[in-house]
């Protein structure tokens, strides 16, 4: 059986869009997407204030729009997709992170499944799903009918996770497949990830990941955490190979991870670093030595009720109508306190001080895109 394969690319900020494609391509990814499905770019807007490293990146959104459009993809056919959460709203955050100059310049339609107009359709599983189908006995497993029949690209970057160690590839499907209600699911977090890319594979004709991990971040994330600048990026068909090759440079035993392990074992994806072929750079003595068992004040929290003492009290706290309280806490303790207390120096001291900082500055005085076939010069917009 071939290897899985993972594109890991040294990326600059002169040739970063080209260092996309080339990640891209040498991930086979013209292999996996059906050129007569429209072909949706799952957008990851972990937070709607700008952190360095939580959210998809405008080059990574552009470089991945370039290349579809060089390789012959209409900008008709390419969809940004968003979906917010109960804290986070992804309107604001596509602005903030500077994602939807470049889907205007490129002429990519944006969709925002969490809109009133959006259908929602019962899920019928082909197979056995671990969790979700109890989660959601009541009403069923409800999906986003507009994802069906498309391919989908995900977005994600290289962080840690205050519930899942990291976050990637797979954890990119949470904020699209459910809805408001995907809380419900957190104390079975890692089953859910499992079931979703089970999902992933039964309606979308084909499915890649490009990770962005120049900035990354470490610590109690996915929001609260330290930037650093690694200056890579990964490209891959395989969802869970992606997310084990991240696991490795960050500084984990991807194994270790349960979503990785439990998709493994499913035979959903190679999560054993040994049987992935890595393309491009030699990572075998890369590791960052990141954290992912730290925590803040409000995770602690939300993990005393969904695994501590407060567990016999979760479906009154967050099943309920009471719920609302815990989206105010989570907002009264992120956008209120820690981002001006500590995350907006952390913002600056990127964006000051180094090159992939002064990029992004680039994107905030509108200096977005360059004539490609298909694109904005040649009538995509």
């Amino acid at each position: 059986m071939a290897k899985s394969i993972v594109s890991v690319i040294k990326a600059s900020p002169e040739t970063v869009l080209e260092d996309v494609g080339r990640a891209m391509r040498d991930a086979g990814y013209r292999d996996v997407l059906s050129r007569s499905a429209d072909t949706c770019l799952k957008i990851n807007v972990t937070w709607h204030l700008y952190m360095p490293g939580t959210s998809t990146t405008p080059w990574q959104l552009e470089g991945v729009t370039r290349t579809l459009l060089e390789d012959g993809f209409h900008a008709d056919s390419l969809w940004g997709v968003h979906n917010d959460t109960v804290v986070v709203n992804s309107r604001v955050g596509e602005v903030n992170n500077k994602q939807k100059p470049v889907c205007d310049k490129y002429g990519v339609r944006r969709t925002f499944l969490n809109d009133p107009d959006q259908e929602w359709v019962t899920y019928e599983p082909k197979g056995k799903m671990l969790v979700l189908s109890e989660v959601y006995k009541k009403d069923g497993i409800r999906i986003p009918k507009f994802l069906v029949g498309k391919n989908i690209i995900h977005l994600p970057t290289v962080k840690t996770h205050v519930f899942t160690t990291i976050t990637g590839a797979m954890k990119n499907a949470f904020g699209g497949l459910l809805h408001f209600q995907r809380h419900w699911t957190h104390s079975v977090i890692h089953e859910t990830l499992v079931d979703l890319l089970r999902i992933q594979k039964d309606i979308h004709p084909g499915v890649f990941a490009v990770t962005d991990g120049i900035f990354c971040g470490d610590g109690p994330g996915p929001r609260a955490i330290r930037p650093h600048i690694k200056g890579y990026l990964l490209a891959s068909a395989d969802q869970v190979a992606i997310d084990a090759i991240s696991a490795k440079m960050m500084g984990f035993d991807p194994l270790s991870i349960k979503f990785i392990r439990l998709a493994h074992e499913a035979g959903l994806g190679t999560g054993d670093v040994r049987d992935i072929e890595v393309r491009g750079e030699d990572i075998s003595g890369v590791n960052f030595h990141f954290h992912g068992n730290e925590d803040t004040f409000a995770s602690k929290g939300q993990k005393a009720i969904y695994h501590g003492p407060l567990k016999p009290f979760e479906k009154l706290l967050l099943q309920s109508p009471i719920v609302p309280w815990s989206y105010a806490a989570s907002r009264l303790y992120h956008d209120v306190y820690w981002y001006p207390a500590h995350g907006r120096k952390r913002v600056q001291e990127m964006l000051d001080t180094t090159e992939w900082g002064r990029l992004f500055r680039d994107y905030e005085k509108g200096l977005v895109g360059r004539d490609v076939p298909g694109g904005p010069g040649e009538g995509g917009e």
